[in-house]
């Protein structure tokens, strides 16, 4: 079962080269997200993976923007609330920031200063991992908001770009792969 999920997810997803620039294959999940079987296979399987790992998460927090898109329906089937974290500028009231270098250029994440309680329990979540640069960055302002960073989770993960290895000790899962 566990198979048949995965491989209807990856056949979902599609490429574009050269897409945000010349040099950068984007993989895109609009395909995934307009199957709604593909969707919920997609749910279930991280779903699973978050409910054997963890006994207690208290957020789901998501990447501006398709963090977003997986993050509230997965924080709903675990019963627990979701955090947003967005691109500078996007967000009311006192905010946290962080500056990261992307794969093509710079960008700057921002959360809400009251988004998170010291201690609790949250897991990041994001459609693609490549460099590790805006997945460092979340980690970096929950560390500022002295949250516990249980896992950061992606669906796909561009292997060849060794993003990973950013994240250095904090635990990381992507359900499919790419080198």
């Amino acid at each position: 079962m566990t198979q048949e999920r995965l491989r209807l997810v990856r056949q979902r997803l599609r490429s574009f080269p050269d897409f945000p620039v010349p040099g950068v294959l984007f993989r895109d999940i609009s395909p995934l997200l307009k199957d709604p079987a593909a969707f919920r296979a997609l749910l279930d399987l991280l779903e699973d993976h978050l409910r054997a790992s963890f006994p207690q998460i208290d957020f789901i927090a998501g990447l501006d923007s398709r963090g977003f898109l997986i993050g509230p329906s997965l924080a709903q089937r675990l019963g627990i609330g979701f955090v947003l974290i967005r691109k500078k500028g996007k967000l009311p009231g006192p905010t946290e920031s962080v500056s990261y270098d992307l794969e093509y250029g710079k960008a700057e994440l921002e959360i809400q200063s009251d988004a998170v309680e010291p201690g609790q329990k949250v897991v990041i979540v994001d459609d693609l991992l490549a460099t590790g640069g805006t997945m460092c960055a979340a980690c970096e302002l929950m560390k500022r908001l002295k949250a516990e960073v249980l896992e950061c989770l992606v669906v796909i993960e561009l292997k060849f770009l060794k993003g990973s290895e950013k994240l250095k000790s904090i635990p990381f899962y992507s359900l499919l792969q790419y080198d």
